[in-house]
């Protein structure tokens, strides 16, 4: 499946609902890596050792291909699901969230456990709020000195991306534009024709 766009967390966040007395704390992460995910589950366990559980679940990359989740020592299926599950609906990659429980001496039963974690990664991303990644194709553009500065006035006012600029015996400039755009004739445009584009991969950048 081709994905040119997917969220992930803006910040940072944490947010805490209770429930018949037990304290939810969900604590919501933006990471790259499987590894980067479950540090952020044991950092959560270190700092908060007085609680009985540390649920988690997290997604990665633009298309969710890599996902977990864990119960840890709740009924099988009643908190590392429903987390992973509130990920997926909100659309939400390179994320983990990791929900810290205090049993507050009620039983909440297997569908008041789904609604309990389900609420508190909700909340969590509510809190963390979500930022867009683009995926952006890179060309490579090589032009005179002359003619560099005009060139690269041009090409920002149509809206194109100047990733980076070089200055040797000529001056290339890195382009981003989203797959599919019209660079060639913007290019054409703003050089008179003599501008030359070499493909240099894609990025993801965030928006």
């Amino acid at each position: 499946m081709s994905v040119t766009s997917y969220f992930v967390p803006a910040r940072t966040a944490e947010a805490e609902i209770e429930v018949k007395r037990s304290r939810f704390l969900c604590r919501v992460e933006r990471v790259a890596t499987e590894e980067a995910a479950r540090a952020v589950v044991e950092a959560a366990r270190r700092q908060h050792w007085d609680a009985r559980h540390h649920c988690s679940a997290f997604v990665l990359g633009p298309t969710g291909t890599v996902a977990r989740s864990a119960d840890d020592g709740e009924p099988a299926g009643t908190a590392g699901a429903p987390m992973l599950e509130v990920l997926r609906g909100a659309g939400v990659s390179d994320a983990v969230v990791v929900v810290t429980r205090w049993f507050g001496g009620v039983l909440l039963g297997a569908g008041g456990l789904v609604r309990a974690y389900g609420e508190a990664v909700r909340e969590g991303l509510a809190a963390a709020g979500t930022r867009e990644q683009r995926l952006l194709e890179l060309v490579v553009l090589e032009v005179g000195h002359a003619e560099a500065g005009r060139v690269e006035n041009d090409l920002r006012s149509r809206g194109v991306v100047v990733r980076d600029v070089a200055y040797g015996p000529s001056v290339t400039m890195v382009l981003a534009a989203p797959p599919g755009a019209p660079l060639d004739g913007v290019v054409a445009e703003a050089t008179g024709g003599n501008g030359v584009l070499r493909p240099a991969g894609t990025e993801w950048v965030d928006r």
